[in-house]
């Protein structure tokens, strides 16, 4: 696949917001932050904020500013909600609250929904999603404050602490089994955010819409009535993308080697094989466009821990579903619907 300039890409493309491996784009047909493309104004309002552990931004079209202006605020309180529940560093969530007591009682439904989705992801995977490998990011994050990896004994004394088994999700309760098991749901929370935003501002009326919450959900279309176009990142290149993709209907997530990195090579990452409590080496980033956000973003660390044969094999049986693979090598390989555009 044609390696695609930065600066090229911004000639034809104004950014509105960046995550992990995606960089979110609208193409305008003028710069100013209205548009008259129809017989009533459209405004293009746009909001950034920090949450769920990176920048989220919620671009949206809408006749009615006060109306739009409205929506951003119930999106942006729904997003406060999301990380009251599921964020690992707010001490008193009810991840946290799992993490320190292993269990929870009265758990909100979303927590529920997240890590009922996280389980199946898991053993649609054969284990390679594990909500529960949180030990293992601990314990390289320790050993990068010393500027150095694990031991091979530590690593695989962390890795008998992960098994998502040890997961039992009621309605009325939560519980992690294990001494030193904890979780973390930085590879889906953002993906059911992103889904979530959209909901709310369906919900305000809000037809036409770009939401990155670290992954990506498109609501209609721009200006133009043009897709919206996002630029993929190059994992070896900072300046560069690998590919455009059009969201038409559905969402983005991408995951990199490149993002959290233990080592200058790229050999250790964030992205750890719960079964060998090491980064995979096949690929160097995936990104999948799905039909929700949260399937996306857990399907993008699955593929990344199984490799491009048995990833992909796994996206093919997810209906709507498809993968573009970089591997280490540099060769990029992508489903026959992948929805890249030539730039």
């Amino acid at each position: 696949m044609r390696q695609i300039s930065r600066r090229r890409f911004v000639c034809f493309m104004a950014g509105v917001g960046t995550s992990a491996g995606v960089v979110a784009a609208l193409r305008l047909g003028r710069e100013q932050d209205t548009s008259s493309t129809s017989s009533r104004e459209v405004h293009r309002l746009s909001r950034t904020s920090w949450a769920l552990g990176s920048d989220v931004s919620i671009t949206l079209l809408h006749h009615d500013r006060a109306a739009g202006e409205a929506a951003i605020d119930a999106a942006f309180n729904e997003i406060e909600v999301i990380e009251e529940v599921m964020s690992i560093y707010r001490a008193h969530s009810q991840l946290s609250r799992l993490n320190r007591n292993g269990v929870v009682d009265d758990p909100h439904p979303y927590f529920v929904d997240v890590l009922r989705a996280a389980l199946a992801m898991s053993s649609r995977s054969d284990g390679a999603f594990d909500v529960t490998v949180q030990p293992l990011w601990d314990l390289y994050a320790t050993a990068q404050r010393l500027e150095q990896l694990p031991s091979d004994e530590d690593i695989e004394s962390a890795r008998h602490d992960v098994n998502w088994k040890q997961l039992h999700i009621e309605q009325a309760q939560i519980r992690l089994d294990g001494e030193r098991s904890a979780i973390t749901l930085n590879g889906i929370a953002q993906g059911f955010a992103a889904d979530r935003v959209a909901d709310v501002l369906r919900e305000h009326g809000v037809n036409n819409a770009l939401i990155d919450t670290g992954e990506l959900g498109a609501l209609g279309a721009k200006e133009t009535g043009d897709p919206w176009s996002i630029g993929i990142q190059h994992p070896r290149d900072r300046d560069a993308y690998i590919s455009v993709a059009e969201l038409k209907g559905r969402c983005l997530a991408t995951s990199g080697d490149y993002a959290t990195r233990f080592s200058d090579d790229h050999r250790h990452h964030h992205l750890l094989d719960p079964r060998t409590g090491r980064s995979p080496s096949d690929l160097s980033s995936v990104s999948i466009a799905a039909n929700t956000a949260l399937e996306a973003d857990a399907l993008s660390t699955a593929v990344f821990v199984m490799g491009a044969e048995r990833g992909t094999k796994l996206v093919e049986q997810t209906p709507g579903a498809d993968a573009l693979l970089v591997l280490k090598d540099g060769r990029s390989v992508a489903t026959a619907g992948f929805p890249s555009i030539q730039a």
